[in-house]
């Protein structure tokens, strides 16, 4: 089957380098006009996490589309770093001993990393099972999301922070019920 991951566009809080987990925003002007210059694969079945930036993501490229929208799909809950980013976290002590922990310690009064990716792949194996059947699923959610699942189940395997990917970005991956092959970076 093939499985398809794209990246929500672009948000205000994303173009000032925030942290912007469990904030609901929408898409910024900037992000709907990036996602409208691009082409995108048709997907026989759409899924979504519930986060508005994801469902407007969904809308615009996939007019008149049902959404499923999974609520594990959500970003991570960055607890105190929510809305900031690294310049106001700058001389804050939790904040320099995550970086410190190569971003693998909890996030002060939010979800821990292993939670996190272990929410997600739980969502992406009752997704891939849901939709066995079909012949194509498109993921659009967030950039966390889809690290923790590559990590997972990418082949080659490469570590969460390699699969980082930019905004209105993704991956197009065939599924073999083990292991996403990707076969194309869009």
């Amino acid at each position: 089957m093939k499985i398809v991951f794209i990246r929500h566009g672009h948000t205000s809080g994303n173009l000032q380098k925030r942290y912007i987990g469990r904030t609901d925003e929408p898409l910024c002007p900037e992000g709907r006009n990036s996602l409208s210059r691009r082409d995108y694969p048709k997907c026989e079945v759409l899924v979504c996490s519930p986060m508005l930036r994801c469902i407007q993501t969904a809308q615009l490229l996939f007019p008149n589309q049902r959404i499923v929208t999974f609520d594990d799909l959500r970003e991570c809950d960055f607890g105190g770093f929510e809305g900031k980013n690294y310049i106001e976290l700058s001389g804050n002590s939790d904040y320099q001993k995550w970086i410190d922990s190569d971003g693998n310690m909890s996030f002060p009064g939010g979800e821990s990393q292993q939670s996190f990716r272990e929410r997600c792949i739980s969502a992406f194996d009752l997704i891939a099972e849901k939709y066995s059947t079909s012949r194509s699923v498109c993921l659009v959610v967030h950039g966390g999301t889809i690290m923790s699942i590559l990590e997972k189940y990418a082949v080659p395997r490469s570590s969460y922070y390699d699969w980082n990917c930019e905004n209105g970005r993704g991956y197009i991956c065939e599924w073999n019920g083990s292991e996403l092959h990707i076969t194309e970076r869009i």
